[in-house]
Parts: C-alpha cells; structure tokens; sequence
C-alpha cells in the first residue's frame, strides 16, 4: 500500500470493519476494497434486473444480417 489517506468513520463502524478484517485474516484496506467491490456487484445486478426500455428491446430484437 503505497499511498494512502485517511477517512473518517465512526468508531462503531471502525470495530465493525476491524473485527470483519480479522476473522477473514485480512487488511482493514482489503476488507474495505471487498466491501466496494461488493457494493458496486450489487449495483451492476440491479442493472441487469431492471425492465428493459423499448428502445432496448428494440435494439435487442433488430435483424442482424
């Protein structure tokens, strides 16, 4: 870990994360990193599961050759 900063969290969040790092035999910075992976994997699903618009379909249903 190169470069770093500092973030400000709370202290219940701060033993939250710690304990987290420690039962996985992790760094606090690679149970954060999993964490936002996680979230943004959560968020990219929601994509997916949302209703297509018709301009989508469209473009899913035009003929190819």
């Amino acid at each position: 870990m190169a470069d770093t900063t500092t973030i400000r969290i709370s202290r219940e969040t701060h033993a939250r994360v710690t304990r987290l790092a420690a039962e996985r035999h992790e760094t606090l910075d690679e149970t954060v990193s999993r964490a936002i992976r996680a979230l943004r994997q959560d968020a990219m699903a929601e994509d997916l599961q949302a209703e297509l618009t018709d301009e989508e379909t469209a473009w899913l249903d035009a003929d190819a050759g």
